[in-house]
């Protein structure tokens, strides 16, 4: 059964940090690039970051590159999401998906999802 839970949201205020988890069933986690996307309110899903099976290669939105750093575990079946210096339009639900590669940054190209995880950041 494909299975992603995330973890690790809050509400924090501009410029503090957070780090998001998201845990897979083996069969989900292995060989799948991971992404975690986002969703505001009123707003489309967004590309946040995704990263390679094994290599360790990245890739994020322009909006986040310098402040979010997305790694893996891949003993623990575990991606995390680290957001540092963050900012009240950071606000969203963030997701945890697997996917076919990290150059994906199209939702409709990731066939597993977790249920979500609310960022709030206040000003």
């Amino acid at each position: 059964q494909v299975q992603l839970v995330e973890s690790g949201g809050g509400l924090v205020q501009a410029g503090d940090s957070l780090r998001l988890s998201c845990t897979a069933s083996r069969r989900t986690f292995t060989g799948q690039a991971m992404a975690w996307f986002r969703q505001a309110p009123g707003k489309e899903r967004e590309f946040v970051a995704a990263i390679t099976t094994n290599s360790g290669l990245t890739n994020y939105a322009d909006s986040v590159k310098g402040r979010f750093t997305i790694s893996r575990d891949n003993a623990k079946n575990t991606v995390y999401l680290q957001m540092n210096s963050l900012k009240p339009e950071d606000t969203a639900v963030y997701y945890c998906a697997a996917g076919p590669s990290f150059r994906v940054v199209t939702e409709r190209d990731y066939p597993y999802w977790g249920q979500g995880t609310q960022v709030t950041v206040s000003s």
